[in-house]
C-alpha cells in the first residue's frame, strides 16, 4: 500500500545530509566540547561550526545562538526568562490567541505567578491586529511575543510592523519560528526582533534540538542552573551531536529558502482541489501571506477526521478534536470565526522538500473517492 506524507508541519524526516554530518559523532568525536584535552577540543569544533551555520542562517552572531532541546524549550527561556530577569521594570506580556501551546501555557505559568498577560485576537485570516497590540500597551508592558507564521494555517503574521510598534514603545520582541525558518527568509537584522525561536525537527533535523536567538544586550534568566553551559544560559554539556545535525540543517536550508518549487506543487494541489469540490471546500487562513507549503481546508459538511480515517496510507492532520462523538474546533480556527460547520471539516496538508506531483494526484483520487 502506498503511503504518502503531507503533514511536514508536525514534523520532517531527516534530511540525507544532516545523517552524514552527525555520523562522526557517534563514531569517533565523543569528548565533552568543555574538556580542554585532545577529546574535548574537536568537539568543541564541531559545536562552534554549527552555531556559526544557525547564526548564518538568520543573520545573527554566532554568540547570539544558544542551543535547546527545541522549540519548546526555546520559547519557555524567552518567555519565562525575560520575565524573571525583567520583572521589576513590569509585569505585562502581551501575545496572540492563536500562539502554539509552547507559547501559550509559559504565559498561562507566568500569569500564576505575577504576570499580567493580555491575549489579543485575530481576523478572519487569522492575522493579528497591530492596532489591538497597541491599544494593549501599557507602562508596565516589558515583551510582546508574536509568532511568524501559525502552524495550522500557515499564516504568516505582520512582523515588521510589530516590531516597528515594540521599538517605538521600548518594549522586547520575541517571535516565535519555528513553523517558518527553512521555508521562508528569516533574517533577524531585517525582522529586528529581540529572540526568535528555532526547532530542529521542523527543519529536517533531528528531534530534541533547537535555538533561540538572542540579540546581544538582552539579558534573560536561565532555567537550567549548573556549570554555565551556552554562555551562562543553559546549563549541562550540550548535545553535539544534533547541535550539528540542526547546523548542517541550517546550512543546508540556505539553498531552499525562496525556491519557488515547493508553492507551485501548494499552489497545484489547492487548484486540483477547487476542480475536485467546488464550493464545498474553503481555504483557512490567509490565501497570499501564508507559508508556502501549508494548505488548510475545509471540506463543508464533512468531518476532517474522519476523512483522515478513511485514507489511513495518508499522513496529515487537524486541529479538531473529536469528543463523545461531538467535535470540538480547532482553537485556532474558531478564533478566526470560522463556521463550525465548515471548521469540522478542516485538514492540513502541509507538503515538503520531498512530495511529488505524483504523491499530490494520488491524494486528490484518494479524496474524490472518498468524499464522492
Amino acid at each position: 500500500m502506498q503511503q504518502i506524507y503531507l503533514d511536514y508541519n508536525a514534523s520532517t524526516p531527516l534530511a540525507p545530509e544532516v545523517i552524514d554530518a552527525m555520523m562522526p559523532l557517534l563514531h569517533d568525536y565523543y569528548g565533552n566540547p568543555s574538556a580542554l584535552h585532545w577529546a574535548g577540543a574537536p568537539v568543541k569544533e564541531w559545536l562552534q561550526k554549527a552555531r556559526e551555520q544557525v547564526a548564518d542562517l538568520i543573520g545573527c552572531l554566532p554568540r547570539e545562538v544558544i542551543f535547546t532541546s527545541g522549540g519548546s524549550e526555546a520559547n519557555n527561556l524567552a518567555l519565562k526568562g525575560y520575565y524573571f530577569k525583567n520583572k521589576s521594570k513590569g509585569n505585562h506580556i502581551i501575545t496572540s490567541k492563536v500562539e502554539h501551546p509552547a507559547v501559550k501555557n509559559p504565559c498561562q505559568f507566568l500569569e500564576q505567578i505575577g504576570a499580567r498577560v493580555t491575549y489579543v485576537g485575530v481576523d478572519q485570516f487569522g492575522r493579528v491586529s497591530v492596532e489591538e497590540i497597541e491599544r494593549a500597551i501599557s507602562e508596565d508592558t516589558i515583551l510582546i511575543s508574536i509568532m511568524h507564521s501559525n502552524n495550522e494555517t500557515g499564516t504568516l503574521q505582520p512582523i515588521h510592523k510589530i516590531e516597528n510598534l515594540a521599538e517605538r514603545h521600548g518594549i522586547a520582541f520575541h517571535t516565535d519560528a519555528s513553523q517558518s525558518v527553512g521555508k521562508v527568509p528569516v533574517n533577524v537584522n531585517e525582522l529586528k526582533v529581540d529572540m526568535l525561536t528555532i526547532a530542529g525537527h521542523k527543519l529536517y533535523a533531528p528531534k530534541g534540538i533547537g535555538a533561540l536567538y538572542i540579540k546581544d544586550g538582552i539579558k534573560l534568566e536561565s532555567l537550567i542552573h549548573g556549570a554555565g553551559h551556552e554562555f551562562g544560559l543553559r546549563a549541562g554539556t550540550e548535545n553535539t551531536l544534533l547541535a550539528v545535525g540542526l547546523g548542517k540543517a541550517c546550512e543546508i536550508a540556505e539553498t531552499h529558502v525562496g525556491n519557488s518549487v515547493l508553492k507551485e506543487l501548494t499552489d497545484y494541489f489547492w487548484s486540483g482541489l477547487k476542480v475536485e469540490f467546488g464550493d464545498r471546500v474553503q481555504l483557512n487562513g490567509h490565501p497570499e501571506e501564508r507559508l508556502p507549503n501549508t494548505l488548510n481546508v475545509s471540506f463543508v459538511g464533512k468531518i476532517g477526521q474522519d476523512l483522515l480515517a478513511a485514507i489511513p496510507q495518508l499522513a496529515a492532520s487537524t486541529g479538531s478534536a473529536c469528543h463523545a462523538g461531538s467535535i470540538e474546533l480547532s482553537p485556532v480556527l474558531k478564533e478566526m470565526a470560522v463556521p463550525e460547520r465548515v471548521g469540522m471539516g478542516a485538514i492540513r496538508f502541509s507538503l515538503g522538500r520531498y512530495t511529488t506531483k505524483d504523491e499530490i494526484d494520488q491524494v486528490l483520487q484518494w479524496l474524490r473517492e472518498t468524499i464522492d
